[in-house]
């Protein structure tokens, strides 16, 4: 399936007339605002969200999956797949993979699949959470912390081996993710299952390519209800902080309890330079993995507001979408979720960071909630249209990927059986 630049150019034509009124208006009023329009539809063009592999095909939840039909059976499909998603968005220019679910058996000409289509693979994630056909010895009782020396050794040998993979590919992060914790209190020693994490951690991290950083990503529960190793950003950050400057924190927005206030763990990881990247998804009671922005969009936005004041800092982030999708068609949800990082993005940037200062320094309460609410509720749509438009993109993407039949031609092309590898 592939989208060519005159099919896009046909889509735009007719919707032309109707952007340029409201691009145009919405130009003024950012002006009088002394807001630099040009200067901010570059900065929306050149923040690019890398979109994960597992993400292109439908997901499911522990009672089911209602598979869809033209879902990628292999890598180079997912390829294709993100291609389509980046001729149509111009946001997402890589695609992050999951091992060993993504296995490259023919690493060139991977490579030259993504060049044609224009993309990267920036970077790769181990699997030590579930067991795989043949696998020795069982991760039913942890990975990294297991009391087990082998089963901690298989579980280092296996992010090693995704680490050749990613050097294979060009990639240049690694992601960790641990199930690892336990269900019932006296089940597992805390401090041991600490000190083994880090120590396997340890020697990972001796393996990690010079120009390459470890991700190390936490959540609160789930699969494990009682404790898990790595719960929380702290902990996170003690682990990375102890492991050395290649290894930082990964935020995944879902991945925190009810009311937490993310955007201070983001100021406060960006202050402490060790907020290595995110996975954008938003979540209504856990870890939802759903759309971004689909329940807290004013959340997404404040922790945007966070990442423009630190922008200036050493570290660029590690920009990444992880959502699970069970009802929608796959790419129409990436296309909404990419529309929302970029809308709340450009949100943050109009805010005037040198009044909200002021204003924070006299205490002016009301104004300091006034300066973002009024940022919030622009309506910037018609500006990250614009940004698409001059990247060569669909005005509205969506409404594109119904118009050109893509999920049709996928179905033809791969049939109604197909199931996405790795779910």
């Amino acid at each position: 399936m592939n989208i060519n630049p005159a099919q896009i150019s046909s889509h735009n034509e007719s919707q032309l007339p109707d952007h340029k009124e409201k691009f145009d208006f919405l130009a003024n009023q950012l002006t009088r605002s002394n807001i630099d329009v040009d200067s901010l539809i570059k900065k929306v063009q050149n923040l690019q969200i890398e979109v994960p592999s597992w993400a292109l095909g439908t997901g499911g939840t522990r009672f089911g999956r209602f598979a869809g039909g033209g879902e990628p059976g292999n890598l180079i499909q997912k390829i294709e797949d993100v291609g389509v998603l980046n001729t149509l968005s111009r946001a997402c220019d890589s695609i992050s993979l999951h091992i060993p679910w993504d296995i490259p058996s023919d690493a060139n000409a991977i490579k030259q699949e993504l060049k044609t289509k224009g993309l990267t693979i920036n970077s790769v994630n181990s699997n030590t959470f579930q067991d795989q056909p043949g696998q020795k010895k069982s991760y039913k009782f942890g990975s990294l912390c297991h009391t087990d020396k082998g089963v901690r050794k298989q579980a280092v040998d296996h992010n090693i081996e995704v680490i050749e993979y990613g050097k294979m590919l060009d990639a240049n992060v690694l992601t960790v993710w641990l199930a690892d914790g336990s269900s019932f209190p006296g089940q597992m020693d805390f401090r041991t299952a600490y000190s083994n994490t880090l120590s396997s951690l340890e020697d990972i991290y001796d393996k990690i390519p010079s120009g390459w950083q470890m991700l190390l990503e936490y959540k609160p529960f789930e699969p494990a209800f009682y404790h898990t190793v790595i719960p929380d950003w702290g902990t996170s950050y003690s682990m990375v902080t102890a492991l050395g400057n290649k290894a930082n924190t990964l935020v995944d927005l879902g991945h925190h309890l009810p009311n937490t206030n993310i955007e201070q763990i983001v100021a406060t990881l960006q202050l402490l330079n060790k907020l290595g990247g995110f996975h954008f998804n938003d979540s209504k009671y856990a870890d939802d993995d759903i759309s971004v922005g689909s329940i807290k969009p004013y959340a997404l936005f404040l922790i945007f507001l966070e990442l423009v004041k630190g922008e200036q800092t050493n570290m660029e982030p590690a920009w990444m979408i992880d959502a699970s999708h069970n009802l929608k068609d796959p790419l129409e949800d990436l296309l909404q979720s990419l529309q929302n990082i970029h809308l709340n993005y450009a949100k943050a940037l109009t805010v005037d960071l040198n009044e909200l200062k002021d204003t924070q320094e006299s205490n002016e309460v009301a104004q300091c909630q006034e300066i973002l609410q009024n940022a919030f509720q622009l309506d910037l749509r018609p500006l990250v249209a614009e940004a698409r438009l001059r990247a060569g993109g669909a005005l509205h993407p969506l409404s594109a990927f119904k118009d050109l039949k893509v999920r049709e031609n996928l179905i033809r092309e791969r049939g109604t059986s197909t199931v996405a590898t790795g779910l």
